[in-house]
């Protein structure tokens, strides 16, 4: 990938517009995904999440705020209370699910104590334990961190262009040379 660009102004551009970071910044901490797995286990309510997750109220008043701010969760009246709220997943939300099975399932995987997971997925209408698929390429094997190579996507702002270019290029070189017909240039 070349040299690194020392010019921090357009590495914080290209940090500002990556969807990693603009993920992190609103799931990329403990509590968020700890907040989060209790959502997906089915808590609602605030006082619920406060003895499932065992953080402070204002860290976790902090989380739910921006959860409801990102249109990851809404806040809704709790039903003949009127001063008690619920917070439900939305869709967005929801869609995290497959990024926090990755994370359970790697944790799984290389942390779990030796009587393994202490939580597991059964299916609900076959009754079998559910294990997270693996990333699969399109031929059907797992997908390896070695199958893929990085290339500007089409929003990639001009830092990222130039950074991944030589990449982007090489892969249209591989692919032509695959299919047998010589390099443009």
């Amino acid at each position: 990938m070349g040299r690194p660009n020392t010019n921090r102004k357009n590495n914080r551009v290209a940090n500002a517009e990556c969807s990693v970071a603009r993920a992190m910044a609103i799931v990329g901490d403990r509590w968020s995904i700890l907040i989060l797995r209790e959502a997906f286990y089915g808590i609602k309510r605030f006082d619920q999440f406060e003895y499932y997750v065992g953080v402070a109220s204002n860290i976790q008043s902090n989380r739910l705020k921006r959860f409801v701010d990102a249109g990851i969760m809404r806040r809704v009246p709790l039903a003949g209370h009127s001063t008690r709220w619920e917070y439900l997943l939305t869709d967005k939300g929801r869609d995290f699910f497959p990024a926090y099975l990755a994370l359970k399932r790697w944790g799984d995987d290389w942390l779990a104590g030796s009587d393994g997971p202490q939580v597991v997925f059964r299916d609900r209408e076959t009754g079998k334990d559910d294990k997270s698929p693996k990333l699969l390429k399109p031929g059907g094997r797992t997908l390896r961190l070695e199958d893929i190579e990085v290339v500007a996507g089409a929003g990639a702002v001009p830092f990222n262009r130039k950074r991944f270019a030589k990449a982007d290029r090489s892969a249209r070189l591989a692919k032509l040379q695959r299919r047998g017909s010589p390099p443009e240039y």
